[in-house]
């Protein structure tokens, strides 16, 4: 017992930190409290005016506490049929886009990965060829014409479905599972697409986890895509909605052929309402952080380290 504790003692002896390695941590502490603060200002700033008065958006009294609190601006944008209409056309692009990309990206990694496949730089470099060179835009645009996906939902995911940085980690994670397992696979007859569902699939999970948070996020907050293709308001997806809502400031919503001034029906400020509606779009995206991320770091450095 004796000896134990003079082990113990040597050890925690042994990592006592020097007086530069405290210094270094304070100052690692202080710089990345500095960091989150300035993340989390903006936010809190939103927070403040979405929840304040009138008065006080209007006075600039607002900074980082609500003043004169009320929530009407909030009941005002969740009761709006254009955000929530907007809502629900963005939360089925990012589910299935997430859902397709995923499937196609797990379809073109698993080949890849495969030694025993003829021609298999060949096919990376063409991969990687497109990470590098694009179509152009009016190129582009002229295709998802010919194809008449312009105006349609389709367009906003189709195209995005396979990102080449995706396909990449997907199939070094790949990689790095055992040759043996699906070797006994084959044994017992099992197909190509078997292995991949059932065995390969169930043990990525990490890195899937992680590249459908990065494919979730991506279409989640993409807006270009819709403002380039979407014509139809009925259409347009929340970014690009919120994109408008910023543009015009004076807040002036045309719906059914009326025009109405947000300022004559409620009690609040278009700096309010923008912010109001910026929070409750950032939300649903924030939420499913916590439960990705304990996959999130495992995923994309097991994926990243085998080239």
């Amino acid at each position: 017992m004796e000896r134990q504790w003079i082990t113990a003692r040597r050890t925690r002896s042994a990592i006592r930190m020097s007086v530069g390695e405290r210094i270094f941590h304070v100052f690692n502490y202080l710089f990345f409290a500095l960091v989150s603060w300035t993340t989390l200002f903006p936010f809190l700033n939103l927070l403040a005016k979405s929840l304040s008065s009138e008065e006080a958006v209007m006075s600039g009294s607002v900074s980082l506490f609500p003043v004169d609190i009320q929530f009407g601006t909030y009941l005002y944008v969740l009761s709006d049929s254009q955000f929530m209409r907007a809502f629900l056309v963005s939360v089925t692009i990012a589910l299935a886009g997430t859902a397709l990309g995923l499937l196609m990206t797990a379809l073109a990694a698993y080949p890849l990965s495969k030694p025993r496949l003829r021609g298999r730089k060949f096919f990376i470099l063409m991969y990687v060829f497109t990470m590098l060179f694009s179509g152009g835009l009016i190129p582009t645009y002229l295709l998802m014409q010919r194809l008449n996906l312009v105006d349609t939902l389709w367009v906003l995911f189709l195209p995005s479905m396979i990102s080449v940085f995706n396909m990449l980690i997907i199939k070094n994670y790949f990689e790095s599972l055992p040759e043996e397992l699906e070797e006994s696979a084959k044994m017992d007859g099992a197909s190509n697409l078997t292995i991949l569902f059932r065995i390969t699939v169930p043990l990525s999970l990490p890195v899937f986890a992680t590249i459908a948070l990065f494919y979730a996020v991506g279409f989640w907050n993409d807006y270009f895509a819709s403002m380039i293709y979407i014509n139809t308001s009925e259409l347009k997806p929340l970014q690009l909605y919120l994109k408008e809502l910023l543009v015009h400031s004076n807040i002036t919503y045309q719906d059914g052929g009326h025009v109405t001034n947000v300022d004559a029906v409620m009690n609040t400020t278009p700096q309010a309402i923008q912010a109001a509606s910026i929070l409750v779009a950032t939300l649903p995206i924030l939420l499913v952080y916590p439960f990705l991320q304990k996959y999130f770091v495992k995923g994309v450095l097991i994926g990243s380290v085998k080239g």
